[in-house]
C-alpha cells in the first residue's frame, strides 16, 4: 500500500520545479522541499543543503517507514542526498535522537552550500537546536545584498551571520555582526573564510542591548533592578547605513528580555538610534500570532515616540518555497527608510 505522504512530497516538489530552475541558475542549492503547515502535514519540513536531505518533526514522531518513505522519494527526484531526521517534537532535542555511529557521522559531518553565490557551511546536528542558516530568510539576504553596496551595516542577532556574509559579499564598506553566542560567531568565521570577501568582517561576542546602547551613544548603566552588569565588549559611538534586525522570540538579557511578540518596540527603538538619519532599518519578526497589519502599527508608533520618521516601508516575503495558505507566513521582514 503506497504511502498518502508519497502524493504530498509529489505535489510539492511539483510547484517547486520552476523556482529550483532559477534557484540553481543563480548558484542556490539550498531550499525548502516540503513545508507541511501550508502542505497538507503541519509538523513535517523537509530541506536541502546541496548533498543534506534534513528531514525534521515538529508535532510528532515519525515512524521509521515515514521516514524511508521521505528518504526514497527524494532519492528518485535528486540522487545523492544523504538524509537524517531530527525529532523535534515533544520537547525533543534533536541532538538526543538515537541514531547508529555511521548515522550520526553523517549527521555531524560539515557541508558547505551555496546561496545566491555565496558559500556557508551547514551541520545537520550540532550543540544548538535550528540549522546554522534559516531558508526562509533567503529573501531577506537576497534583499540585503540588494541594498548594501558601498554601505555599512549593522547586523543584530547575527547568529551565524548570513546576512553579514551576504552583505559583505555583495560590496558593502564595514559590517558588524553581534551575538551573544561564541558557538554561533565562530561559525559566522567559518562562514565568511568560505568566501573571497573584499573586506575584513567584525564580529561583537555581546548582548544586543549593550551593544545597542554603546553604539547609540546612551551607554551602560552599571546596575539594574539593583545587580551590578556584567562587563561587555567596548564599542565607541558608531551609527549604520544599514541595520538588520532579527531578534529570537524570546530570551533573558541582563537589561531584561528580548520579547518580539510584547515588546518589539524595546529593540526598535535603539536599533533606530543606531541607523543613520536617512537609513535603512528592516526589522524581522518570526511570531506567527502578530499579523503583519499589527505588527506594522506597533513599528510607525515605535518609530514616532523615539523621534523618528517612517518614510517608506517595504514587505520582504519568504521566496516560493515557504508556501502560506493565507498570505501571512510566520516571517515577517519589513525594510524601513528612516
Amino acid at each position: 500500500m503506497s504511502s498518502p505522504l508519497i502524493p504530498l512530497l509529489a505535489t510539492a516538489f511539483e510547484n517547486r520545479r520552476e523556482l529550483f530552475a532559477r534557484l540553481h541558475a543563480e548558484q542556490t542549492n539550498a531550499y525548502r522541499l516540503f513545508h507541511g503547515s501550508a502542505e497538507n502535514n503541519p509538523g513535517l519540513t523537509v530541506d536541502r543543503y546541496n548533498d543534506l536531505l534534513l528531514i525534521q518533526s515538529f508535532h510528532q514522531s515519525l515512524s521509521s517507514e515515514e521516514r524511508q518513505v521521505i528518504s526514497d522519494f527524494y532519492a528518485k527526484e535528486i540522487p545523492g542526498l544523504t538524509a537524517v531526521y531530527n525529532d523535534r517534537s515533544h520537547g525533543n532535542s534533536r541532538i538526543c535522537n538515537p541514531l547508529l555511529p555511521q548515522e550520526l557521522g553523517e549527521a555531524q559531518k560539515q557541508r558547505k552550500f551555496s546561496e545566491i553565490g555565496v558559500r556557508y557551511l551547514v551541520q545537520a546536528r550540532h550543540g544548538g537546536q535550528d540549522p546554522w542558516l534559516f531558508l526562509d530568510m533567503r529573501a531577506g539576504r537576497r534583499r540585503i545584498m540588494q541594498e548594501v553596496a558601498g554601505k555599512t551595516l549593522l547586523n543584530l542577532f547575527a547568529y551565524t551571520c548570513g546576512i553579514g556574509v551576504a552583505a559583505a559579499k555583495a560590496g558593502a564598506a564595514y559590517v558588524v555582526n553581534v551575538d551573544f553566542a561564541e558557538s554561533s560567531i565562530n561559525v559566522g568565521k567559518e562562514n565568511a573564510r568560505l568566501n573571497n570577501l573584499p573586506i575584513r568582517l567584525r564580529y561583537v561576542q555581546s548582548d544586543a542591548f549593550a551593544a545597542m546602547r554603546q553604539l547609540s551613544g546612551i551607554g551602560q548603566p552599571k546596575m539594574v533592578r539593583r545587580k551590578h552588569m556584567p562587563v561587555f565588549p567596548k564599542l565607541e559611538k558608531h551609527s549604520f547605513d544599514v541595520v538588520f534586525l532579527d531578534p529570537p522570540r524570546y530570551a533573558k538579557s541582563p537589561f531584561g528580555v528580548v520579547d518580539i511578540v510584547n515588546d518589539y518596540a524595546a529593540l526598535m527603538k535603539l536599533a533606530l538610534l543606531c541607523t543613520t538619519e536617512g537609513g535603512t532599518l528592516i526589522c524581522c519578526n518570526n511570531a506567527a500570532q502578530i499579523s503583519r497589519d499589527v505588527w506594522a502599527d506597533q513599528l510607525q508608533r515605535c518609530a514616532v515616540k523615539a523621534g523618528r520618521q517612517i518614510r517608506e516601508i517595504e514587505w520582504i516575503t519568504p521566496e516560493a518555497d515557504f508556501p502560506s495558505l493565507d498570505g501571512q507566513p510566520p516571517l515577517k521582514i519589513a525594510l524601513l527608510r528612516v
